[in-house]
């Protein structure tokens, strides 16, 4: 999963999703543009959607970090002990 910005409306889903260097714009499932910060990505999704009421601030919208390839119940940056490979 990709770090993404999330809030859900009457209309549907909208989100804001890291994609690279650059964020995506997305209504459901749908991509509506490609910006260069989540910020711009936020203004053109209010300006297309005025009725959803989507808030001003990104600080309003859930925010998901992006997860591991492979999650095993843990940050795969935290600190910890990792396994030796035998052979």
């Amino acid at each position: 999963m990709l770090a993404q910005y999330v809030f859900p409306a009457k209309a549907g889903l909208f989100r804001i999703v890291r994609h690279g260097r650059r964020w995506r714009s997305m209504f459901d499932m749908q991509e509506t543009g490609r910006y260069d910060s989540a910020e711009q990505a936020l203004a053109a999704l209010r300006e297309a959607w005025p009725q959803a009421r989507l808030p001003a601030s990104l600080e309003e919208w859930r925010y998901l970090r992006q997860a591991a390839a492979m999650t095993h119940g843990r940050d795969p940056d935290e600190p910890g002990e990792r396994w030796r490979m035998t052979g």
